[in-house]
């Protein structure tokens, strides 16, 4: 799944997305409120609060490697590492 702001994309992993704790984790870590979790448990991007990304890596470092990509689209898509 991804998500794109104007400054800022997301890009999860569907496994991981389908994953309640790894979506309870994200929903938890980012200060930004980014991440939320559905009814079910899984794992929904907030679209409107993308470009108040901060660049934290929280969610990176809660996040199995690879299952999570914060892409900097002012950056030519430059992936956050």
């Amino acid at each position: 799944m991804r998500a794109d702001g104007v400054f800022i994309a997301v890009e999860v992993d569907d496994r991981a997305a389908a994953d309640r704790e790894l979506a309870n984790k994200l929903t938890e870590v980012c200060p930004v409120d980014i991440y939320a979790q559905r009814g079910d448990g899984t794992l929904e991007i907030v679209e409107r609060n993308l470009d108040e990304c901060v660049l934290c890596r929280l969610c990176l470092d809660a996040s199995p490697d690879g299952a999570v990509k914060v892409i900097k689209r002012y950056d030519n898509e430059a992936v956050l590492v």
